[in-house]
Formats: structure tokens, sequence, C-alpha cells
């Protein structure tokens, strides 16, 4: 494949004809009337893309990048952050990664994980939410996800904030990161692009660490991803554990493999958050389904079968999760019923 054209091809061979052109608000689809519903105060993605018209390409065999010239799809759906610390941002160079940064300086949206230097990579993004307080986003690619650790930002060089490893070490490397930032009252999330593309599994690593991130560092959410299925959710003493969001929007469709999977369905994740004690309220989710390069909603049976996978593979960790009314779900775990009680609540999605 040389061309994002190809890809289409593919799609209509298996669902017909797909309209074009379209405007930046189609690939959105029913996530616009979710994020309408839901008003969100924080819009978190991983954008796991170029954003560049770079020729200097890496040979890694999967090169990604948009036109600087489609990004405004992220503002048509509020996008505030972007986490970049992934393995296909560096995909068209050091100089694709800037042109990346500058795209998204321009339309105003927050990045997290990689930077023009090494400063930049490493330094949070803050989201400042009215009345409730702020919201610090620390991002990190690990060599587990396919990050090279030769892609690491330097003082004098584009790069990104890569995590070497699962260590004690790096929980320290975590905290020093945020300590110039984080002021009391802050709700943190911690973005690890961690593991691999497909399976369930949690690795106990990847719990241990996410456990200490929680009791060291006092962070409120880890932002997990990689995978492109949705895996187990955790809640450890009320703070929130997402292992694995699985993709959101991708271009698989009509490409064969790993359906048992169901890469196919997408989850946006609503999470309350208690802004003084930074503890989870609430984890409400809503699954669609990529169709057409667009997210459509879920069938009821497509909905039913993610409800309990889901619940299957959190139940080990705590967690269970129900069907509720207009095909969404939500998360339970013990003490639920006593922090949905709680008088002040904020909103992140991410």
């Amino acid at each position: 494949m040389d061309s994002a054209i190809d890809y289409v091809r593919l799609v209509e061979q298996v669902v017909g004809p797909m309209p074009r052109p379209v405007d930046f608000s189609y690939v959105w689809g029913a996530a616009l009337e979710e994020l309408s519903h839901a008003r969100p105060d924080a819009r978190i993605i991983n954008l796991e893309t170029s954003v560049t018209r770079s020729e200097a390409w890496l040979d890694k065999g999967i090169n990604y990048r948009m036109s600087p010239e489609n990004a405004a799809c992220l503002r048509a759906a509020g996008v505030d952050c972007c986490v970049l610390a992934n393995n296909h941002v560096l995909d068209w160079g050091r100089a694709g990664l800037v042109e990346t940064l500058n795209t998204l300086d321009a339309l105003g949206i927050k990045t997290a994980g990689a930077g023009r230097d090494v400063t930049e990579a490493i330094r949070p993004a803050v989201l400042d939410i009215a009345g409730k307080g702020r919201v610090i986003i620390q991002a990190f690619g690990l060599p587990t996800s396919g990050v090279p650790r030769s892609w690491s930002a330097t003082e004098t060089a584009p790069g990104v904030n890569v995590l070497p490893d699962l260590s004690a070490e790096s929980v320290a490397l975590i905290r020093r990161q945020l300590k110039g930032v984080r002021r009391p009252g802050d709700v943190v999330i911690v973005s690890l692009h961690w593991g691999p593309n497909w399976g369930n599994n949690i690795p106990q690593s990847q719990r241990r660490f996410a456990h200490e991130l929680i009791d060291a560092a006092d962070v409120s959410i880890v932002h997990g991803h990689s995978s492109h299925h949705a895996k187990a959710i955790e809640v450890y003493k009320d703070r929130l554990i997402l292992y694995g969001c699985g993709d959101f929007l991708n271009d698989y469709e009509g490409i064969e493999g790993h359906e048992e999977f169901r890469g196919d369905l997408a989850v946006m994740y609503f999470a309350s958050v208690d802004p003084m004690a930074r503890d989870l309220v609430a984890l409400d989710l809503t699954p669609l389904q990529i169709r057409r390069f667009q997210l459509v909603r879920a069938t009821p049976e497509d909905v039913a079968w993610l409800q309990q996978t889901l619940a299957r593979e959190s139940r080990e960790f705590g967690v269970d999760v129900e069907l509720k009314a207009g095909g969404r779900l939500a998360a339970c775990w013990r003490g639920t019923r006593d922090n949905a009680k709680s008088a002040a609540k904020g909103r992140t999605a991410s």
C-alpha cells in the first residue's frame, strides 16, 4: 500500500461504495451525539499517526500519516489533548514529528509524550477545568509496544518520552517528571502505550506497575493503550486502570485477521472523578462500531458481546460491567454506590 485510497477500496469491496468527499465530522459519526450527551470536561485521545507531508519515512513496514489539512477533524470532536507517545508518531522522521506538533499547536490542541526536544517531550499537558481544577496528562511509550528507544527525545533532537521498562526506577522517573508541574488537588492521568496489539492477557508486571503509580505517584487514572481491542478494567483504591482502551478509529476495515477480538468495536470511556478526593466516582462506557470509516451505533448483539467480554476479563480485577439503557455500559466495583453519592463530580473522557 502506498496510498490511503487503497484502504478505501478494500472497504468498498466489503460494504459497497463509500461517500466522498466527506466533511471533518464524518469519521466521528455517533460519537458526536455521545459527547453532546455526556459533555465531558476533557477529551483525551492517543493520536497514533504523524500529521505531516514529510517524505523522510523510516523503513519500519507500516508508516501512518495524516495530511495536516485534514487534522481539523480533531477539532470537529473537540479534542483537548493528543497523547503522542506511541510507535507511529515518528514514522515519517523527526521532521514529521515537528510538523505534527506545529499542526496541533495551530489547532489549539495540547500534546503530551513527545516534543521538539527532551524538555518539551517530558512536559505534561495541563488542562484547566473551570470551577473544578486541573487535569495533568503525562504520557510514555514503551518498547513492549514497538517504540524504539532510539526514538527518545534528546537535548538537541525531537522525539518521544520513552519509558524503558516497568521498574521501580521508572515509577521514580514519572514522579520526578510530574513534580515540577503538579499542584495539590490536580487530577493526574498517566498514559502508557504498552504491550502487544492483540490478546486479553494482562501481565503481572503491568498490574504491579499500575498499582505503584497509584500508591507512589498518586495517579488518578492509568490510561493504557496499544491493543487494537478493549481489555480489562481495574479499580484499585478507587483509582481507574484501563489496561487497553482499544482502537477508536482505524483503517483495518476490510483487512482480515484476529476477528475473535472484534477490533471493529470501539469504546468511549467516560470517567467521573471527584475533584476533591481525585477518586473515581463512576465509569460509563459507550460501545460503537467502525463502519465505512465512521463510528456508528453498535447493534444490541454487539453491545451484549462487549459487555460480556469486558465483564469476564475484568472480573479478576474486582470490576463488573453491566448493561444500561440506550446501548451503554457501566463499570461497577466495591464502593461504587458510596462513590456515586459524592456531591462534587468532575468528568474526563479518554
